[in-house]
């Protein structure tokens, strides 16, 4: 059990991670500064971020029109999903 408690504190932090990543990107393309690259925001979705960075992408309005994005993130997640279940129906067995 205390390894699902690590897991879960690392998808609120990953996932936090994400959120915060698409505001700055917004921010950041509004003043037109450094950027972050879409790669990165990506990474972060596929390495446990994915719901983060939907919140993110909606509540900020930012990448919505990038199929890369709108599309991309959901698939992740619902891919996460479908794994985190078998691994967790694996887990219980």
């Amino acid at each position: 059990m205390n390894m699902i408690k690590y897991f879960i504190i690392y998808l609120i932090i990953i996932n936090l991670i994400a959120f915060i990543a698409m505001y700055l990107d917004k921010r950041k393309a509004r003043y037109v500064n450094w950027r972050i690259p879409e790669q990165s925001l990506l990474i972060l979705a596929l390495i446990g971020g994915s719901f983060g960075a939907i919140i993110g992408m909606y509540t900020f309005r930012h990448k919505t029109k990038k199929y890369r994005f709108s599309i991309g993130f959901p698939i992740i997640l619902i891919l996460q999903i479908v794994l985190i279940f078998s691994i967790w129906n694996d887990f219980i067995k």
